[in-house]
């Protein structure tokens, strides 16, 4: 099954998004808290949003996303943050059901796009998302700008 996340599944999504970044190789990297995620996702005007997959009452993944905008397309999308299934539930199914609810919102809302990012060594959900018929940008690089190099340009 999946549902729109409620309050208490922060706990649960925080759990996964650790096991996600454990899976990444970067789990010294995750700041978020349980606070946080309240506040990102159900605040008094959240910009973020989850979904999740329940076998049997329990949560065994979910979906993190935004709304962005495409300024060549004219309209909204969504990108997808994070999508994790644990590794006992792969293969049942969850993860194309979360992205197939993330692309039903998509084409209810008239948005042209969902879109993510993914590790270029994660065989296993390049793979899958190309099963899906998702297809690589590989003529676009990421840039981030984070920690000192922020705040220095912050105070500028």
């Amino acid at each position: 099954m999946i549902r729109p996340a409620v309050p208490q599944d922060v706990p649960t999504i925080l759990r996964l998004i650790r096991e996600l970044a454990d899976y990444e190789k970067a789990l010294e990297e995750v700041e978020a808290t349980e606070e946080d995620l309240q506040r990102a996702l159900f605040g008094p005007h959240p910009k973020v949003f989850a979904h999740v997959a329940e076998h049997e009452g329990e949560v065994v993944g979910f979906a993190l996303w935004f709304e962005n905008f495409s300024t060549w397309k004219g309209t909204h999308g969504i990108y997808l943050e994070d999508l994790y299934v644990r590794p006992q539930a792969r293969g049942h199914g969850y993860g194309k059901a979360l992205l197939t609810e993330l692309a039903r919102i998509a084409v209810e809302r008239g948005y042209r796009r969902v879109e993510w990012s993914v590790l270029d060594w994660n065989e296993p959900a390049i793979g899958f998302y190309k099963s899906l018929g998702a297809l690589p940008q590989d003529e676009w690089t990421v840039y981030r700008l984070t920690g000192e190099a922020l705040r220095e340009l912050g105070r500028r």
